[in-house]
């Protein structure tokens, strides 16, 4: 954040962390019958309690409890801590999903970040299956029911700036005719229709 202020750069940062609560703070919420995954315990959790809030502040200027943060960035660009920075940032949760609300559609809300990230993590965002089978955003698509081929492919043709197609089927052919229409810079991304179990996103498959 403070190099892209100093040159006016557009520098993104993924951070990933548990959310591991201490030894001795453990032994006290045992023993109220609290355990990992409980509300009261993730709060003491590394994350929640000392990572979101500290990049919060970073941006922000202020702490937790809404003062000014007090001090100075030293060095090559002087100014107060309090300025924050003009940036912003996203917190997700990472979960394991069960098959039965995979192959029901229930667990798109809890991957559509992923998808988004992959996609540059920039813009909008599709954080629910659309009802029209389609939707396209600031830098990707997404399809999910064969039928809506020919809206869809006409509104990626329409769009500036997008990266990528997330085409959800499980037939090759049809996936490979629909890439073969998208776009010049557009990346055809399969997402099997089984979402989780298949689908990687290291390589995009």
């Amino acid at each position: 954040m403070r190099l892209n202020r100093q040159d006016g750069g557009r520098r993104q940062c993924i951070s990933v962390t548990n959310n591991e609560v201490a030894a001795d703070e453990q032994k006290a919420l045992r023993e109220q019958g609290l355990r990992p995954g409980d509300a009261e315990w993730d709060k003491h959790g590394i994350c929640d309690f000392i990572t979101k809030p500290r990049v919060a502040a970073a941006i922000t200027g202020k702490t937790p409890d809404g003062e000014p943060i007090k001090g100075d960035y030293k060095f090559t660009d002087e100014f107060a801590m309090a300025e924050g920075f003009a940036e912003n940032a996203e917190f997700f949760t990472l979960t394991y999903e069960a098959r039965s609300a995979v192959n029901h559609n229930l667990a798109f809300a809890r991957i559509a970040p992923m998808l988004w990230l992959r996609a540059g993590a920039q813009g909008r965002r599709i954080d629910k299956l659309p009802a029209a089978g389609w939707a396209v955003v600031d830098t990707y698509g997404l399809l999910t029911v064969m039928d809506a081929v020919e809206p869809f492919v006409s509104a990626m043709e329409a769009a500036q700036g997008l990266r990528v197609a997330y085409v959800v089927t499980d037939d090759d052919r049809r996936f490979q005719a629909i890439a073969q229409r998208l776009p010049a810079g557009v990346e055809p991304v399969r997402l099997y229709e089984s979402y989780l179990t298949n689908f990687s996103f290291a390589n995009g498959e």
